[in-house]
């Protein structure tokens, strides 16, 4: 039997106890956000979208499918105040993971797709995103006519419900100031 003996400063092992304790603390951080933390799959933080194709990738990985180009692009403004009007869709956003109280009074990019496999629909139904500065900012689902307005998640993921025909009136999207 070896007996191997080593003798290590009182420094080095409260720093090593400490670096372990850092580390677990910063592994249950990252656990509750994920788990605890109202994020969904289409949440902020998208960047690096800078061309038609980074769209697509972006709206397949939610699960949808889509028109091959855009059927509107426009450039819009997000005013610097926003009233009552506005509150729903603010709403909307916010429970995606955006924050568009962030880009006031910046200009942004509105794309809009078809959607073709939108679920149990008979008319159009389209899908748009917000994109500021190569980054996914908001955006949301919506049928051609207007009679319904939610987040960019499949319906019955993530807690969305199949939209109902008729939307609370706070929830429609609001206008924002476009510019050409």
């Amino acid at each position: 039997m070896i007996i191997v003996t080593a003798r290590v400063p009182k420094r080095r092992l409260l720093a090593g106890g400490i670096t372990a304790l850092c580390c677990c603390a910063v592994v249950a951080a990252a656990l509750l956000a994920t788990l605890g933390g109202r994020a969904v799959a289409a949440s902020a933080e998208v960047k690096h979208i800078r061309t038609n194709d980074d769209r697509l990738a972006y709206l397949g990985g939610l699960g949808w499918q889509v028109s091959s180009q855009p059927i509107a692009t426009e450039e819009l403004l997000i005013p610097e105040e926003f009233d009552d009007s506005y509150a729903g869709y603010l709403k909307l956003q916010e429970d995606q993971g955006f924050d568009l109280g962030r880009y006031r009074g910046k200009r942004i990019k509105r794309y809009t797709y078809q959607l073709t496999n939108y679920p149990a629909q008979d008319e159009p139904v389209q899908i748009a995103l917000l994109i500021y500065k190569n980054k996914v900012v908001g955006g949301q689902i919506q049928s051609s006519s207007g009679s319904f307005l939610h987040g960019l998640t499949l319906p019955g993921q993530e807690g969305q419900d199949t939209p109902d025909a008729s939307p609370a009136p706070s929830a429609t999207a609001p206008v924002f100031g476009m510019l050409v």
